[in-house]
């Protein structure tokens, strides 16, 4: 009977205690910054009142995401992944420490404050990705990503409502200080928590710059790179101007809370019913009309902002996110899991693919700062949006390229049962 429930659920997909495990630690995490990182841009916001301050936080961030992406993968070489991503939970629980210890002084600490939220990312993001491929098979990826999506927008339902209205209950910073607490505390379970998986050791050299390399070998590593730096186009400028727009309308946190609300309940739904019906044959078509909603829905907001509008463009984008990065995170997982040596070069893999994404992010905002730089704000960043979000809706334009080998002609291993490369092939965030 339990088991008939639990196929009405999630699908005739057989899972795993670590990937269940995974998806808990996934799911705290987006507990944890749902409930507080929305906040952060508008903590700083508060405190200096300037775009261009919010534009360096989150450039060192970025910048220090890329960087520790590829120290992580080095040491995930010689270490456990699993205290990679412990490192970064540690990481992440120092920055809401910091900002805990510094409060209203902590504008004037805006590159280290980057530094550590990006190097937390960096660590975790890294062994998540990882243990992502390790522990899931190709026919339960779109099981992991679409449920994992689930969580995370419960997660953003829950989260920046009750952040909203604890912050706008308590004196001015008073309710900032109790939810980056909270959030203090929900990576420390992370940390107990991730010592409940196994262990999972890796050997052999890092080799980065081979796996960079191997772009010009694989055209469908090539192209799944390309469509990555795009998307980072997009992310970098839009997830911290979105979230200070609604404030500077509303002047209101729990008016910020309510858009995460409806935002995240309208994914909650969309997410779902893309893991249940959108079917690896559909993916590239799922891709395409995502990537164009997602920037039809700029217009929305582009030349005038209003909450309406607002709250609108946050429905129309919780639609369009399922739809584009389900079926485009599995498709990647699968050129990964059948490209060149990818059991034995796995981590480079996902390094190089992080690398691309937060090169396109650190360019968006390095835009975004030379554009307020020398032009009105007022005028500049409507345009600038319309130009940097056409990000995502490129991303079909690459991936549409992507073959696989039909199965008359040798179907690789599955990525897991993968061992010393032998996989049968010469290939050689809602903002």
């Amino acid at each position: 009977m339990k088991k008939a429930l639990l196929t009405k659920v999630i699908g005739d997909v057989e899972v795993t205690k670590d990937l269940i495990l995974l998806l808990v630690i996934g799911g705290l995490y987006a507990l944890s910054i749902a409930l507080s990182n929305t906040f952060v841009n508008v903590y700083l916001w508060k405190q200096s009142g300037e775009f261009i301050d919010l534009a360096l936080y989150n450039l060192s961030s970025v910048i220090f995401q890329l960087l520790t992406f590829i120290l992580a993968g080095r040491w995930a070489k010689k270490f456990d992944r699993i205290i990679v991503l412990r490192l970064g939970v540690i990481f992440l629980s120092i920055f809401f420490f910091t900002v805990l210890f510094l409060g209203t002084q902590a504008n004037q600490y805006l590159i280290l404050l980057g530094a550590l939220i990006g190097t937390g990312f960096g660590f975790y993001w890294l062994a998540f990705n990882v243990l992502t491929f390790e522990i899931t098979e190709p026919d339960t990826r779109d099981f992991f990503n679409g449920f994992l999506g689930l969580l995370t927008s419960f997660a953003g339902m829950i989260g920046p409502i009750l952040s909203g209205v604890v912050i706008t209950r308590m004196e001015q910073f008073t309710g900032y200080t109790v939810i980056f607490a909270v959030s203090l505390g929900l990576f420390v379970l992370s940390v107990l928590l991730s010592f409940l998986l196994k262990r999972r050791s890796a050997k052999g050299q890092f080799f980065f710059k081979r796996i960079v390399q191997e772009r010009k070998n694989n055209k469908n590593w090539r192209h799944i790179l390309h469509a990555h730096f795009f998307q980072g186009l997009r992310e970098g400028t839009f997830m911290f101007v979105i979230t200070v727009w609604v404030y500077i309308v509303t002047q209101s946190e729990l008016a910020l809370g309510t858009y995460g609300l409806v935002a995240s309940a309208v994914q909650f739904c969309a997410y779902y019913v893309v893991t249940r019906f959108v079917k690896p044959k559909y993916r590239k078509k799922s891709i395409l009309l995502g990537g164009i909603i997602l920037y039809a829905a700029i217009f929305l907001i582009a030349f005038k902002l209003s909450f309406p509008l607002l709250i609108t463009y946050g429905v129309v984008i919780s639609i369009a996110y399922p739809l584009l990065l389900v079926p485009y995170l599995s498709l990647t997982y699968d050129v990964i899991g059948k490209a060149w040596k990818a059991a034995e070069m796995r981590i480079e893999y996902i390094v190089v693919r992080e690398v691309f994404l937060n090169l396109g992010r650190m360019i968006s905002v390095l835009a975004f700062i030379l554009t307020i730089s020398f032009f009105p704000e007022e005028k500049a960043i409507p345009i600038l949006l319309l130009i940097l979000g056409a990000g995502h809706s490129v991303i079909y334009f690459f991936v549409r390229h992507i073959r696989f080998p039909k199965p008359n002609e040798g179907r690789p291993v599955p990525f897991s049962t993968q061992r010393n490369g032998e996989n049968g092939s010469t290939g050689g965030t809602t903002v």
